[in-house]
């Protein structure tokens, strides 16, 4: 039986040092990171390594049940992936695991409220840009990634996971802008 800890932020600027040291002074002896939305399991690479990882008896551990997930369908069907391999997850705050039947119940609700409020989140932000454009003091959000610096590593040769280190991005984004070689989308 392995302890496998699972650590998540949403923005490159938000630090992951706080989860790693938690779930390390749990007692996980794997901890995989990544710096991605929990909107969806998509460009989670990470997680999917963690999941393909898991034997009989492991143990998938996060700090924190919005760090596994956002949407309900997606937490369960990850919950769901785990129990195929013979694993389970423990949710260290609250303390919640599937190991017991009620469990799955706890984590059928907490992953209700994490979608609800990811909905308010993005609700009161919604709010906030209206406001803001009708006093006219919104231009748009920054860019968050350097597109033309990606293309010219890309070009010297330099592959997608050292530009995604360089440029704090995943290697999917960096894939993602790498075939958008007209430059027409921004992040």
């Amino acid at each position: 039986m392995a302890r496998i800890g699972y650590a998540r932020v949403s923005t490159t600027d938000q630090d992951l040092e706080g989860q790693v040291n938690r779930l390390r002074r749990e007692g996980c002896e794997i901890i995989r990171s990544e710096k991605v939305s929990g909107g969806s399991r998509e460009g989670r690479n990470e997680l999917a390594t963690v999941i393909e990882f898991l034997r009989k008896d492991d143990e998938l551990m996060v700090t924190r049940l919005d760090r596994l997930g956002r949407d309900t369908r997606d937490v369960l069907n990850i919950v769901h992936d785990c129990q195929q391999r013979g694993a389970f997850v423990t949710i260290l705050d609250p303390l919640v695991s599937t190991r017991g039947e009620m469990g799955h119940v706890i984590f059928t609700v907490l992953g209700m409220v994490a979608q609800m409020e990811r909905r308010f989140i993005k609700e009161r932000q919604r709010e906030g840009i209206e406001r803001a454009k009708s006093m006219g003091i919104y231009n748009g959000g920054k860019a968050r990634l350097n597109y033309d610096r990606i293309r010219q590593l890309d070009i010297e040769g330099v592959g997608p996971s050292e530009i995604a280190k360089a440029v704090g991005c995943s290697r999917m984004q960096v894939y993602r802008i790498l075939g958008d070689r007209t430059g027409s989308g921004r992040e």
